[in-house]
């Protein structure tokens, strides 16, 4: 038994930067190609900057309970915006883990928006980690973004995580320091392209691609793939009214199948989030 728990603790160990930078079941549909995307309440871990494209308040819960059928990597997300005449505020918490091995992090996050065509953001996590007789630590890291749109159609977005290289204890990179780049490109009003290049910086650059087809006014599919790792995805969103039930399945070549399922509740958003963005930023 102890061995057992040996192997789930470098398990979880090893799978932690998954859990850590990879929250909402939308983002995770479109293989994490959303970086110039980045239109909803996660945003304040993927892309802060996008949060101020948003004038209603949003409250995003998220969940995977067993990924790759391990009950002991469950993670959650829960985050909040509000938007102000100052820019956009968001504040949010993340749990990863079990009892021997457990991580913990709180964000809090800033957007302003120029001239409804330039979007920059911060965010500021405080992190910890618990290992069962070994300790516990934390560490502050910061992230940063952007994005921008070029036309009506297509954006440009960049996001840089730990973006001052914090860490835990006396080993390097234990919170790995990430790059994103991309663009997004709305083909029709129904159907988004999304491209993304992403590099941690001890390992291989990833490229990422995806697109969102609204179906119907209230369904969206989603797919995406990614390499380095090998990653295929798909979802389901369900939009009725001020709710946004979202469904993601993707799966690993080393890993195999895994599923994450997540909420967004929006508070005076009419519309679909694409149509009130855009009549939002004066787009239409």
């Amino acid at each position: 038994m102890k061995l057992f728990y040996t192997i789930i603790i470098i398990c979880a160990i090893s799978l932690s930067a998954y859990s850590q930078y990879n929250p909402g079941a939308k983002q995770i549909s479109l293989s994490n190609s959303d970086v110039a995307l980045s239109n909803d309440v996660f945003s304040l871990f993927n892309n802060p900057s996008g949060l101020s494209q948003m004038n209603w308040r949003e409250i995003g819960v998220y969940y995977s309970p067993a990924p790759f059928g391990l009950s002991e990597l469950a993670n959650g997300y829960v985050a909040y915006h509000e938007p102000t005449d100052i820019g956009s505020f968001a504040i949010g918490g993340m749990s990863y883990g079990f009892d021997l091995y457990r991580e913990s992090k709180f964000a809090l996050g800033y957007s302003y928006n120029f001239q409804n065509k330039f979007f920059v953001g911060l965010a500021i996590n405080y992190q910890t980690v618990s290992i069962q007789n070994y300790g516990n630590d934390g560490a502050l890291f910061f992230n940063l973004g952007g994005l921008a749109y070029i036309t009506n159609l297509f954006r440009i977005g960049f996001s840089v995580q730990n973006i001052n290289r914090a860490t835990f204890g006396n080993e390097d990179d234990q919170i790995p320091m990430i790059l994103n780049t991309g663009l997004s490109y709305d083909v029709v009003d129904e159907l988004t392209l999304n491209f993304a290049l992403e590099k941690d910086i001890k390992y291989k650059t990833s490229f990422q691609f995806g697109v969102n087809y609204d179906i119907i006014e209230n369904i969206s599919l989603r797919s995406g793939f990614s390499n380095e790792p090998s990653k295929y995805s798909v979802g389901i969103g369900i939009n009725y009214l001020m709710f946004s039930l979202d469904y993601a399945l993707f799966t690993h070549n080393d890993l195999g199948l895994t599923h994450q399922a997540g909420v967004i509740v929006s508070f005076g958003r009419d519309e679909s989030r694409s149509k009130s963005i855009r009549k939002y930023l004066g787009l239409e």
